[in-house]
């Protein structure tokens, strides 16, 4: 059963899914200087775990040759750039609708990296065209969480993979309470202080608690056309990754 907003995204202000897009563009476009900082500060450097543990998962489908692997909004690419060190056969590309921070992905990532620009809605990208498709810490700020997922599924080749990394509920009810006084009280005051975008650091916590929780976005997915969809806890739930495969042809899921 779903305990969250099936929508999406809903920043504080705004009414309508283009002003919540523009909303969510902006505010990354205004902390990409200190995002990957204010990330390893905020997360104690776990994040890094968390994105090796991702890595690791979809690693089979990294190693065949030719696979063509697309990291949707990649941000200043931290899971690209992962991605990449692990394959020497595959295509990797990332993609991203903030210019500030794939001008950072860019800046990390090796020459010649696949980069472009483009909101995860509405991807410039042919139906059936890549092996894996990853997006981590990004899912939850998209404008429909439902329309967002037919959109990568439409990408995959029947049988692909998608992986979403992203922040959830933790089913501990002490766990779940101490995080979000966390989120409430110390993200926006330091992510306030260094950023220097103090909307941002209190947006992000909200998006967290209005986000559906593991079983709510693994129900989604099956709805959007995912098979053998799981999901696995990490840091007592604070973060899960959810993995699914695209229905082939045939398939009910």
């Amino acid at each position: 059963m779903l305990t969250h907003s099936t929508a999406g995204t809903t920043p504080e202000g705004t009414e309508n899914a283009q002003q919540a897009s523009a909303w969510v563009r902006g505010m990354f476009g205004r902390i990409a200087p200190r995002y990957d900082l204010l990330n390893h500060l905020l997360s104690m450097n776990v994040d890094r775990h968390w994105r090796a543990r991702t890595v690791a998962r979809v690693a089979p489908i990294l190693a065949r040759p030719g696979a063509h692997v697309l990291d949707v909004a990649c941000g200043t690419g931290d899971l690209t750039r992962a991605l990449q060190s692990r394959s020497q056969a595959a295509h990797i590309f990332g993609a991203d609708f903030c210019h500030p921070m794939l001008l950072s992905a860019k800046s990390k990532l090796a020459h010649g990296q696949r980069l472009f620009e483009s909101d995860a809605m509405a991807l410039p990208i042919p139906d059936c065209a890549f092996d894996l498709v990853t997006i981590a810490f990004g899912f939850r700020n998209l404008i429909n969480y439902l329309d967002g997922l037919r959109e990568l599924r439409r990408i995959l080749k029947p049988g692909g993979t998608l992986a979403i990394l992203e922040f959830s509920t933790p089913p501990n009810p002490l766990v779940a309470r101490a995080y979000g006084l966390y989120s409430r009280t110390v993200l926006p005051a330091v992510g306030g202080l260094i950023s220097g975008s103090k909307d941002a650091y209190q947006y992000l916590p909200e998006s967290v608690r209005k986000f559906p929780d593991a079983q709510g976005l693994a129900e989604q997915m099956r709805d959007a056309g995912f098979t053998g969809v799981r999901f696995e806890r990490m840091t007592a739930g604070i973060v899960a990754l959810h993995i699914g495969e695209a229905l082939r042809l045939g398939d009910r899921g």
